[in-house]
């Protein structure tokens, strides 16, 4: 729009008049006051706007918030006006016009941001319902105000629709690992746009993740994905009221949908149904679910496996959703029809990762994800359709305009009339994508068409306003940290520039997963927590070790046992961690009351047989491996140390047998071919023993152990058939490189391989840097093989058949 307007501009200073909710007043007169207050040479207002209006062209101002065309919900708290200035300004001007034919309102700034007061914020809203008002903003130095240094103007309006409802939120703490490892740190709160502070915090120190939320239509009834009772898949659904209370007769988990499978679930992105009956969920899933460093997107989430199924809180039955239980595909992420008749989700070919081991968790790890992290490979939804029928589904069908596009679509909402669904686009995954763009199309499919107020960063977890008219949503436009946006949606589809909940937003968390409830103001003041148990500190124990915060985890580990000091759980955790801090004997005195505590659980005495091999104490280990091993006899990690153990022991026979088992089990384990290569080569089967050694390579190109023994076996083996001087080289090379030439053991197997090759000056320099190792490390015994070796090597001796 044109920054011109018709101006009569009195040349007497001080005599504009500007009108406010106090009536008409003389505003030359009130900004000079101000100024003097603040020890400052005042703003002559006429002046300004005469320099103006005299057709000066003054450098381009810039409005950063709010934006041209916004429409503002006639409740919404007071915004805050902000512009960046690339000129020497250092002072502005706000002038605000209306079509009322009042007059303008002006303000003098000394800052590049301004927020009106309530009552002028009332009035502006009161003045722009429905009519245009322009805002402009003059730049000057107070010292020549008759010369305008910048200029920008924007137009703004005030809606009749009000949002009518709170919105419920999660506030999480960043980068994300920060929030796995303390989980307490999350919030969630709940408020009217209307108020100009934060909305009150309605659930906080949660000892355990809590994420996905949702409510029934009529804002009765609560779903929470919470971790219960060391259950992934716990959930919460209880009715909504100003004082509620989590609680385990209020949680129902979704493994038990076919628990008898014994396949594991985590069941996030629930749904409860408009009419609170039913809650739908993917189950059976498996997803790629990754920290990052970046502050901004500090994970990565999607599932790449997983089945809808149906809770029904009548029947407390779980079933499966036909049409959307295919396990060819994975199905997530369902959103309910406002009349219930109909889920859409989001589907993509179900897929199993190149370095998936094949008992993997439910969630995947960064190493397991390499494909998606560093190797570019995408992973592209498509939107579906599926009649609900009650529960009997249906066929599904991908959704017009929201599918078979090149692109990743996800996280459906149907609008409160059923006549748009408004969804998420990206180049490709789901949650927390840099260019995740909100789109909305007609219910039954069609054209898809951006929405207007889509921002530069991230633009997901978005909400319909009960009464149709407002969407929430989150982005970071403006910092790494979520901030809620609003957008106005008339009848025609059409939506408005992005409204900031500026807040809504504390500095240092981000806010996500906003959700319109449909209650009155303060419907919910305080959700109570009363299920947290000692498996909820187990788990945070586990988390808070991963992440390497061995006082957080200690923590965590001694608040289970307060609350159950019988827990074998919390004592085996408890015993991992002040092992790993220095205190074995400690660790050994919780893991025997772990044992005695239950007798029948596999863990503390797989740990305390590790704790002993740790310390050298091998025939002791040997008693705990084997009481395991009897209580669950397919144990991978028992057959796996126990095999360890004996072949320290020197009986490579018996370690056979149990390393052999640890293959059958985890065929992809390099570790496990390895020590089996090991055993088989200290036997005297080498042929057997390079098999197993380059197993593991075909799992771990890079692993050092068996590149080196498989280099011992090329350049040292009796039988010819088994000898490979260039391939001996090669590995040695590389496990040489890979240690940075710093270990004694590959360098001796190298100058081997160098000696067998008749390049003995090389296998001479090599051999003594081997050695030089060997007897800084107190390592004797290797010093002393290769001394002998070195003095072949200086005689040009061809190096005997057997190991260095």
């Amino acid at each position: 729009m044109s920054m011109r307007w018709g101006l009569q501009v009195s040349r007497q200073r001080g005599k504009l008049v500007a009108y406010g909710v106090l009536g008409l007043m003389a505003a030359g007169a009130v900004l000079v006051v101000w100024l003097l207050a603040q020890g400052q040479e005042p703003l002559h207002v006429d002046e300004i706007l005469a320099a103006y209006a005299e057709g000066q062209e003054p450098s381009a101002l810039s409005i950063r918030y709010p934006f041209d065309g916004t429409l503002f919900p006639p409740e919404i708290a007071p915004a805050t006006f902000q512009w960046e200035d690339p000129t020497t300004a250092d002072a502005w001007l706000v002038v605000l016009e209306f079509e009322d034919g009042r007059g303008r309102m002006t303000f003098a700034r000394g800052d590049r941001e301004w927020t009106p007061s309530a009552q002028q914020w009332e009035s502006i809203k009161r003045r722009s319902r429905e009519r245009e008002a322009k805002v402009t903003i003059l730049g000057v130095r107070r010292a020549r105000q008759k010369t305008l240094l910048s200029a920008a103007s924007i137009a703004v309006r005030t809606s009749p629709d009000e949002v009518g409802a709170p919105v419920f939120y999660r506030e999480v703490n960043l980068p994300f690992k920060e929030a796995v490892r303390d989980p307490s740190q999350i919030r969630w709160r709940c408020g009217e746009i209307s108020s100009s502070q934060q909305p009150p915090i309605v659930l906080e120190r949660l000892p355990v993740c809590g994420n996905c939320h949702s409510f029934s239509a009529d804002g009765g009834v609560m779903g929470l994905d919470v971790d219960y009772a060391n259950d992934k898949a716990s959930y919460a659904i209880l009715p909504v009221a100003q004082e509620m209370t989590l609680e385990a007769g209020k949680i129902i988990t979704w493994n038990d949908y076919r628990r008898d499978d014994r396949e594991p679930t985590f069941g996030l992105l629930s749904q409860v149904s408009p009419d609170g009956r039913y809650v739908i969920s993917t189950v059976k899933d498996r997803s790629v679910f990754v920290a990052r460093e970046d502050l901004a997107y500090s994970q990565l989430f999607f599932p790449i496996k997983g089945v809808l199924a149906v809770y029904d809180r009548k029947t407390r039955k779980f079933q499966a959703l036909p049409g959307a239980d295919d396990p060819q595909y994975v199905q997530s992420n369902p959103s309910w029809s406002p009349d219930g008749k109909y889920v859409v989700f989001a589907r993509c070919k179900a897929y199993r990762l190149r370095n998936e081991p094949r008992n993997a968790a439910v969630l995947l790890t960064a190493e397991e994800c390499e494909e998606f992290l560093q190797g570019g490979k995408t992973f592209l939804f498509d939107l579906y359709r599926v009649p609900f029928n009650g529960g009997q589904g249906g066929k599904a069908a991908p959704l017009a305009g929201a599918s078979r596009n090149g692109m990743s679509n996800y996280f459906a909402k149907y609008s409160p009339d059923g006549k748009w669904i408004v969804f998420c686009q990206a180049k490709s995954f789901m949650l927390l994508q840099p260019d995740s763009r909100l789109y909305i199309l007609p219910a039954e499919g069609g054209r898809a068409r951006p929405l207007a107020c889509n921002l530069a960063g991230m633009n997901s977890w978005h909400s319909w306003s009960p009464n149709g008219k407002w969407l929430v949503f989150s982005s970071k436009a403006f910092t790494p940290y979520t901030q809620l946006f609003l957008t106005h949606i008339d009848a025609e589809g059409r939506d408005s520039p992005a409204v900031l909940l500026a807040q809504f937003t504390a500095p240092d968390r981000a806010a996500n997963i906003p959700e319109f409830v449909n209650i009155a103001p303060g419907g919910i003041r305080r959700i109570h927590e009363q299920f947290v148990d000692d498996y909820s500190y187990v788990k945070i124990t586990a988390a808070r070790v991963q992440l390497g915060d061995l006082d957080g985890a200690e923590q965590a580990a001694r608040k289970a046992l307060e609350i159950n000091p019988n827990s074998a759980e919390a004592l085996n955790n408890l015993a991992l961690v002040v092992a790993e801090r220095g205190r074995p004997d400690e660790a050994q005195n919780y893991l025997t009351q772990a044992i005695r505590a239950d007798p029948k659980h596999w863990r503390p005495r797989l740990n305390l047989g590790h704790l002993l091999s740790r310390q050298g104490k091998l025939q002791e280990s040997l008693p705990h491996y084997r009481e395991a091993l009897k209580i669950d006899p397919e144990l991978f990690d028992a057959h796996l140390l126990l095999g360890i153990s004996l072949l320290d022991l020197d009986k490579p026979l018996e370690a056979a047998g149990h390393l052999g088992a640890a293959v059958r089990l985890r065929p992809e384990d390099p570790q496990a071919h390895c020590y089996l290569g090991t055993a088989l080569h200290r036997q005297g089967n080498l042929e057997q023993a390079a098999i197993h050694y380059a197993a593991a390579l075909e799992q771990k190109p890079d692993y050092v152990p068996a590149l080196s023994a498989l280099a011992m076996i090329y350049a040292t083996a009796k039988q010819p058939e088994l000898r490979d001087v260039t391939q001996a080289i090669k590995f040695g090379e590389r496990a040489c490189a890979l240690t940075r030439y710093e270990e004694a053991q590959p360098l001796a197997i190298l100058a081997a391989a160098y000696a067998q090759a008749g390049r003995y000056r090389e296998a001479t320099g090599t051999a003594l840097r081997a050695l030089n190792l060997a007897q800084r490390a107190g390592n004797k015994e290797l010093a002393q093989a290769i001394e002998q070796r070195l003095q072949q090597y200086r005689q040009r001796l061809a190096v005997p058949p057997g190991p260095p």
